[in-house]
């Protein structure tokens, strides 16, 4: 990627922006384009999903082969937090083709490189998230199991198929339900924010925090097709992440691209 397509962090800028009132259509418009886009660089869409389709199945057989397959329902379910971050190189990849260049891989996968420190900060931010939410799903296992793990080959039988498995669900989707819709509320436009603009890490959240405080009830509905479209991916035994994750990432873009509205403030990197 060449220096002038790259941006320099700073700690504090002058972006003005507004934050744009939607209706409750949007979010399948947002889909609608995301799909346009796929069919528009299918390879480098393809390409980007199944990189982290084969990290996940990786992920999952060594939790297996460690006898730890009881980390996988809660490290899934925690995919949601670290989603937003999986997903920065398919921002770049729609930001590319809304600025008419050829989107490519290399691009897609060097686009933290734009605002490198704000970035790292915002998934130390989701990472945390994450790192709640696993060990409250530990501390619930252990209140509804005990410290006696069943076998791998009971494992799924007893979560889906027994009162205290059953308890295990309801108390853990409650829970996780709250910390998701937290980290929904400071990642909807943050990243691709730090992403397009010079900004920080707190000026993004608190775009982000506006943008789901002004269109709740839309959003709300996207955070669903969100979980919806990524439980469905997982179901596939992750081969299904391959589509959903491209078309999530550049729907999410266009998320981002209706919600917060500049005030003739160059993005970083060129215009977009």
């Amino acid at each position: 990627m060449s220096s002038e397509t790259m941006a320099r962090p700073v700690p504090e800028s002058d972006v003005s922006y507004s934050v744009a009132g939607i209706g409750m259509e949007q979010p399948w418009q947002w889909l609608a384009n995301a799909a346009r886009d796929f069919r528009h660089a299918p390879l480098v869409s393809l390409a980007y999903g199944s990189f982290w389709v084969g990290v996940s199945i990786l992920l999952t057989a060594g939790l297996v082969v460690l006898d730890m397959a009881y980390w996988l329902l809660p490290l899934a379910a925690g995919f949601m937090f670290l989603g937003p971050l999986v997903a920065t190189g398919l921002y770049e990849i729609s930001r590319d083709m809304e600025a008419g260049r050829q989107p490519g891989l290399r691009s897609a996968f060097q686009a933290w490189r734009r605002n490198p420190v704000q970035i790292a900060l915002m998934g130390l931010v989701l990472m945390i998230f994450m790192l709640a939410w696993t060990r409250l799903a530990l501390l619930m296992f252990a209140l509804f199991f005990g410290v006696t793990t069943p076998s791998p080959e009971i494992l799924a039988s007893e979560i889906f198929f027994s009162l205290p498995g059953l308890g295990l669900l309801i108390t853990g989707c409650a829970i996780g339900a709250l910390l998701a819709f937290g980290a929904f509320a400071i990642s909807a436009v943050s990243i691709p924010m730090l992403l397009d603009r010079n900004v920080s890490v707190l000026e993004a959240i608190v775009a982000s925090l506006s943008a789901v405080h002004r269109n709740l009830m839309p959003l709300i509905v996207w955070g669903l097709l969100l979980t919806a479209f990524t439980i469905a991916g997982i179901a596939t035994l992750y081969i299904g992440l391959a589509v959903v994750l491209p078309l999530l990432g550049y729907a999410s873009w266009y998320a981002y691209r209706d919600l917060i509205q500049y005030d003739d403030t160059p993005p970083a990197g060129g215009s977009s």
